[in-house]
């Protein structure tokens, strides 16, 4: 029985780490797992996790126990990963399922052709730099396009939402779908000087009620972050500024200066240039993107529950 109907498009396997010195072997290729009769070596979870392990020893935050803890968990997740994968392979053989020797030969094609631009020589070079042999490679692309297409093979393909589903989603989760009031901001501040403070933002007011740029203004006289871009907030809604600020914002129209505002030891003048009404997207906007949405968790579940089955009939141990 062919799968090749059941194929679909993979993300090749990664290249692995080096190999590992002589005195190492022994304790890679020690047993980490117990899969039925089928053995899940030290080596092969290295061979999954190296580089993020490297990843996690580079990071000046993580030392100590903290480190240790976090590759621990790096490990233990690999291995679930491997054992599950061990499982579908063996579903696989079980069933005298059969792949094509092309489908695999496609697939290295495609890998020395995206990372070593068509060089089999360089690949091959990579390889034995890294302890591996083409076999082993090919094995592990056969098996990596195994489990992809047998996890596929665990779902229905016409997956159907229910409407009142697709409604029930939509209303639980109406903030994704809506978009706030929003103002588009410039503000000028002045910080407090006696009374030179005042009288600066009050002037500067004045120059922009009578037809001043207020960016321009902005970049000449305001004392804040926003100086350089004319005291560009850009767009705001209501949880940007704090309450007094957001208060007198919102109550602008476009095209208004705020009275001068005194908060904190400083000077405020604002002025809109544009607003926005607060907009949600009906359901109909939105209904495929939630389908598709809700049919995505469907499938994840229903593998999961596959792979659930499998391990319930499975002889599992971990070391």
């Amino acid at each position: 029985m062919s799968l090749r109907t059941l194929l679909v498009p993979l993300l090749l396997l990664p290249l692995f780490a080096s190999s590992q010195a002589r005195a190492e072997e022994q304790v890679l290729n020690g047993i980490a797992a117990v899969v039925n009769t089928d053995v899940i070596t030290f080596s092969q979870v290295q061979d999954l996790v190296g580089s993020r392990e490297r990843a996690l020893q580079d990071q000046q935050q993580l030392r100590g126990q903290e480190l240790a803890d976090k590759v621990k968990e790096l490990r233990m997740s690999a291995v679930q990963i491997l054992i599950d994968n061990q499982l579908i392979l063996q579903e696989f053989a079980k069933n005298k399922y059969t792949i094509p020797d092309y489908v695999v030969d496609e697939q290295v094609k495609t890998r020395i052709k995206e990372q070593f631009g068509g060089d089999r020589a360089a690949f091959i070079r990579t390889l034995s730099a890294q302890g591996m042999t083409i076999d082993r490679f090919r094995k592990m692309v056969r098996d990596d396009i195994i489990v992809q297409a047998m996890r596929q093979r665990s779902v229905k393909d016409d997956t159907i939402i229910a409407p009142q589903k697709i409604q029930e989603y939509y209303e639980k989760n109406i903030e994704q779908y809506s978009t706030p009031e929003q103002v588009k901001l410039r503000m000028i501040v002045i910080k407090k000087n006696g009374a030179s403070g005042k009288q600066m933002a009050e002037e500067l007011r004045q120059k922009a009620l009578g037809g001043a740029d207020f960016d321009k203004l902005a970049q000449m006289y305001s004392e804040d972050s926003t100086q350089d871009t004319g005291g560009d907030w850009g767009w705001i809604d209501k949880r940007t500024l704090n309450e007094s600020l957001t208060k007198i914002a919102f109550s602008l129209k476009p095209g208004d200066v705020s009275e001068v505002t005194e908060l904190a030891g400083s000077y405020y003048l604002l002025y809109v240039e544009a607003k926005k009404e607060a907009t949600t997207k009906s359901l109909a906007e939105v209904h495929d993107d939630i389908e598709s949405k809700l049919q995505q968790e469907a499938r994840q579940k229903a593998q999961e529950k596959w792979i659930a089955s499998l391990r319930e009939k499975a002889f599992i141990k971990v070391y």
